[in-house]
Parts: structure tokens; C-alpha cells; sequence
């Protein structure tokens, strides 16, 4: 090596010393700027903004920046388009269920988020699909009030050589589900919507795996599956039109929640006994932040499982039906500590 570069490489040498020298006098002056809070140790068990310090007056460099990163994914997370077709793909193979591609009355994202009452209700060319599937299943796709079957629902089940209502439902070998085919003709006691919602990313991850769970735990008993409703810039209550196309019993909405900002992958479930549109709040069940680092898959479909029961049971689904179930079942409960204890 050349006097030349050895001297080079001693300049470098020192510079790099003076730099790793410089980081740790900064950290220490960040240290001594940034004031800690003393619940810090709380945070490790919560995703909240909590504990987070002061630099003066001032919320600290470090958690600024996350704070604008989580915001970006929250709106990121609104604006996200989802792949209907993947989905739909994705969900037959697994599930064993047909789909059917629907759209709401907001033609693009803008318009959704607009005016949200055009969310609630499905375009022209969704509303004449399901009637052509109602006519093709040979049901009219009626009910009486709150929920009484339409006339000759059984018969016509009987006259087609399939189950009734209250028989057993057939079961699809490769998931476990239960499969909607035994339920053409005979109108369908319980349907799934799937709508985007506010957060796109919410569907895509969490939404076949909870079908997956859910329809296992109906598989053994007598649900009539309607096929699944994929609504693109769909809201809650397009259940309700969805539900009542399809001649439905009940009707669960699968959707995006409005993202938060430690959120923004949160899934709402929405149950609505005899749905029919002009339905408000007050007649569905909610089960609100589906995902793994929320409620999960398994607690939100023993829960369901249970309202969908009761609303069979009694008929009805809203404030007057309630979430008695206190908590997952003895296969899920854990032993829980208080968290106030692990501190030290």
C-alpha cells in the first residue's frame, strides 16, 4: 500500500471515530432533552399512544414521526383498492362456497366517500343479478315480517327433492363448511356480505381466514348457506338489500372498520335477523376489531356463533338481542394475570 493511500485510510479512521463520537454524544443529549414518562413500563402491553414523554413542552421527535407513519397507513388503508376477484378465487377454494361479484351504488372510492348513503345500497345491475339468482334457485324470495319465512318455502325444498330448512345441511369435504347447495330452491337461512368498507386491508387479510373458522363451527349444524356476496364500496347496511334479494334469514356483514391509527387492519362483523332495507343500527349485533392483534378469529366466530343461535332461537337481533357469552369458551380462555403485577 502507497504512503498515499495509508494516509487516506488513516483520515478515514479518524473521521468514522469522530462520527460514531458525535452519535453517541447526540443520543446522550437526546437522553438528557427527552423527559421519560414514568408509566413507560405500560406500554408493552398496549399499542395505545401512552407513556410517551416530553422534550420540554413538546410530544418527542421519535414518536412524532410514528404517529405521522401510523396516520399515512390509516389513509393508506381508506384508499386501498381490493382484488374482488383474488378474494373471490381464494375464498371458493377454501370455503367451498360460490361467490357473487355485487356492487354498491357509489361508483368509485370519491363517490363512497362522499356520500356514504350510497354505500348502503347496491347498483341497478347488482339488484337485477340477485334476482336472476333468486329465480334460477327457484325461490321468490319473500318474508313476512321480522323474519317469518314466505309461503312455501319447505314445500318448494320438497318439491325439488332437496332439504328443507330443518334439516341437515350438507357438508363440503375439502373445508369443512357447509355447503349453499343444498339450499337452492329452499330459500337460505343464513347469509355472508363482504364489503370493503372503510379499510380494504381489513377484508384482505382477515376475512378468509374468520369465514374459515366461522364455517366450521356451523358445519355440524342446520345453516342453509347462501352463496357469498363480495360488495365493492360496500357499508354496513347493504346487507340489508343483500339479505333480502336473496330471501335470507339473517344476514352477517363481513367489513372494513374506519382505520385507527395503531388499527388500521381492524374487521367489523354485523349480524341483522330478517334484514330488509331501512333498517337502522338498532337492529344489528356488532362485533367490532376482528384481526389477530385484536379479537381473534376464533373468540369473534364462538361469539357469533352464539348471537346467531339466540337470534334464530328468538327471532330477533339488535338491542334486544345481547353478547351473553362473557368471554371465549373454555377451549379458548386462558389464565389471565394482572398486568399491574409483571411491572417489576
Amino acid at each position: 500500500m502507497s504512503q498515499h493511500d495509508k494516509d487516506n485510510t488513516d483520515q478515514q479512521n479518524h473521521l468514522d471515530r469522530q462520527g460514531q463520537q458525535s452519535q453517541r454524544e447526540r443520543a446522550a443529549a437526546r437522553d438528557e432533552v427527552v423527559t421519560a414518562n414514568p408509566w413507560q413500563a405500560l406500554r408493552r402491553f398496549t399499542a395505545a399512544r401512552i407513556a410517551l414523554g416530553r422534550s420540554g413542552v413538546s410530544l418527542p421527535t421519535a414518536p412524532q414521526l410514528d404517529f405521522q407513519l401510523a396516520h399515512a397507513r390509516a389513509r393508506d388503508a381508506v384508499h386501498l383498492p381490493l382484488d374482488h376477484a383474488a378474494l373471490a378465487a381464494a375464498l371458493t377454494a377454501a370455503c367451498g362456497l360460490p361467490c357473487l361479484a355485487l356492487h354498491s351504488a357509489a361508483q368509485n372510492r370519491h363517490v363512497y366517500l362522499q356520500r356514504p348513503d350510497l354505500g348502503r345500497r347496491l347498483d341497478e345491475a347488482s339488484r337485477r343479478l340477485l334476482q336472476a339468482h333468486g329465480r334460477a334457485a327457484g325461490r321468490d324470495g319473500e318474508q313476512g315480517p321480522r323474519g317469518e319465512p314466505g309461503p312455501g318455502r319447505d314445500d318448494a325444498a320438497a318439491a325439488a327433492g332437496r332439504p328443507s330448512s330443518g334439516q341437515p345441511v350438507a357438508e363440503d369435504r375439502r373445508s369443512g363448511a357447509a355447503a349453499a347447495s343444498v339450499s337452492a330452491g329452499a330459500g337460505y337461512d343464513l347469509a355472508f356480505v363482504i364489503a370493503d368498507g372503510l379499510s380494504a386491508l381489513a377484508i384482505e387479510q382477515n376475512a378468509l381466514p374468520f369465514l374459515r373458522v366461522m364455517l366450521a363451527r356451523l358445519a355440524a349444524e342446520q345453516w342453509s348457506l347462501a352463496p357469498l356476496a363480495l360488495v365493492d364500496q360496500g357499508r354496513v347496511a347493504v346487507g340489508d338489500e343483500v339479505g333480502q334479494l336473496l330471501g335470507a334469514r339473517a344476514v352477517v356483514v363481513l367489513v372494513g372498520e374506519r382505520p385507527g391509527l395503531s388499527s388500521p387492519d381492524s374487521m367489523g362483523l354485523y349480524l341483522t335477523w330478517a334484514p330488509q332495507v331501512g333498517l337502522t343500527d338498532a337492529s344489528r349485533n356488532c362485533i367490532s376489531n376482528v384481526r389477530p392483534a385484536g379479537l381473534r378469529y376464533e373468540e369473534a366466530a364462538y361469539k357469533l356463533h352464539y348471537l346467531l343461535e339466540q337470534s334464530r332461537l328468538r327471532q330477533l337481533s339488535g338491542v334486544a338481542l345481547k353478547d351473553e357469552t362473557g368471554g371465549a369458551d373454555g377451549a379458548l380462555a386462558a389464565p389471565q394475570r394482572n398486568f399491574l403485577l409483571d411491572l417489576d
